[in-house]
């Protein structure tokens, strides 16, 4: 209990404030940033700022990970708790991100070794690519070349992927259906928001499906989200996500059910609650 109670101390010391030019030097390299109000940089800085006081940032391979480069994470894993903390306190929305401590950046993607089995018992070993995961109740891996390149791609952001999947376990596990806030979208009650978060996005991942198979297997058009948002509906989500945030005026043109679902859940069609 003692080591718990230093830890949680240690969770909430006083943050050192974000220096302002480096602020917005991180700002000026991200465009959808820069799209923020003035009042929403403001509040992302005071959520970034205390972010960095929370965690613990490590480089692998001999990498240094340097203000900047923590500050870079930080901003893009905020920003999809802009408004879901009081106005006077937005840190409290970092409850999201309680369950780990340690962000580790990689100065290149990473391989990790991977064991499945397959449906007659056959074991198969292969090794995997990532540019970033998250780990139920673990660390959140990013590769820093990723992290630089967000929205360089058709919305692109890998922190912004792997920290709403960490939003996603918190309903048990990475399933595409994150816990719902009250009364969303004008459900009565938890079940009939799930219910509704399911008609909405169930159909929404088959058809995206069945675009990336025509795509692949005939030359059809390829959907405008990465392909990668096919494999499961976890990834759906967080894909949809990443596009949600970096562009979302196209993300809401062609997925526009899925855009109203998101800034229901995110709470970015009403100004944050007063204290």
């Amino acid at each position: 209990m003692a080591a718990l109670a230093a830890l949680t101390r240690w969770l909430r010391r006083a943050p050192t404030p974000i220096p302002d030019a480096l602020w917005h030097d991180t700002l000026a390299r991200y465009p959808f940033l820069q799209r923020l109000s003035a009042d929403q940089r403001q509040r992302l800085q005071r959520l970034a700022t205390h972010f960095i006081a929370r965690k613990r940032f490590t480089g692998a391979h001999g990498l240094e990970v340097t203000d900047a480069m923590a500050v870079a994470v930080a901003a893009q894993a905020c920003l999809p708790l802009l408004h879901l903390g009081p106005a006077e306190r937005p840190e409290v929305a970092l409850t999201w991100y309680d369950d780990f401590v340690t962000i580790v950046l990689h100065p290149d993607d990473a391989v990790a070794r991977r064991r499945v089995m397959d449906e007659a018992g056959v074991v198969h070993h292969y090794d995997e690519v990532l540019a970033g995961e998250a780990m139920q109740h673990g660390p959140v891996m990013l590769s820093w070349p990723a992290v630089q390149g967000a929205g360089m791609g058709p919305g692109s952001s890998v922190v912004i992927h792997e920290f709403v999947h960490k939003m996603d376990m918190q309903a048990g596990g990475a399933d595409g259906a994150p816990p719902l806030p009250r009364g969303f979208m004008g459900a009565r009650t938890a079940r009939q928001a799930a219910a509704h978060w399911h008609r909405t996005w169930a159909p929404a991942y088959e058809r995206f499906r069945e675009q990336v198979a025509l795509a692949e297997r005939f030359g059809a058009a390829a959907p405008w989200l990465d392909a990668y948002a096919a494999s499961a509906p976890a990834e759906f989500f967080a894909v949809a996500c990443e596009a949600h945030f970096v562009q979302p005026e196209r993300f809401a043109q062609d997925y526009p059910a899925l855009s109203a679902a998101l800034r229901a859940f995110f709470k970015q069609n009403n100004p944050p609650a007063q204290d």
